[in-house]
């Protein structure tokens, strides 16, 4: 399946279907609507909160059997201090995180998270754009079970 897009407040975001199961939302993109120009140093900023930090290790610990605990309580315990600084890419290879993908490439790169994780990045964003996210990601999926049960329906 290819990526799928939603437009939210003017917004193009890209959404991946991962392991053809779950659906990953490109924070890159939502964090285009903050700030275009930083959209890296806008999610560095939200993954350095403690809130953030907590959210995530609970996320992992409910979803991730390789999640490593020792190395989010190290993090944790620094995260929302002054200075501290936290990147996708290091909270992955710290962690084992499987709920943020950072891709590299200019075309189809970016930080993507899943969608539980992104909307919680919609909420730091603004309340309007999660409340539009979360709109427009389920119109999105009412028309794929649309177009599936048309599907069944002509075999």
């Amino acid at each position: 399946m290819k990526n799928q897009k939603i437009n939210v407040k003017g917004t193009d975001i890209i959404i991946l279907k991962e392991n053809n199961k779950d659906d990953f939302i490109s924070l890159t993109d939502m964090a285009r609507f903050k700030n275009a120009e930083t959209t890296g140093l806008v999610i560095s900023h939200w993954l350095s909160t403690r809130y953030t930090v907590e959210f995530m290790g609970l996320w992992e610990q409910i979803n991730n059997l390789d999640f490593n605990v020792t190395e989010f309580s190290n993090i944790k315990n620094e995260s929302g201090s002054n200075g501290f600084v936290l990147s996708a890419k290091q909270w992955i290879e710290k962690t084992n995180a499987i709920g943020i993908i950072s891709k590299a490439g200019r075309h189809g790169g970016g930080t993507f998270a899943h969608k539980d994780i992104a909307f919680e990045f919609g909420s730091w964003i603004s309340p309007q754009f999660k409340y539009y996210l979360i709109r427009e990601f389920q119109r999105l999926k009412e028309d794929e079970n649309d177009r599936l049960k048309l599907d069944w329906n002509l075999q």
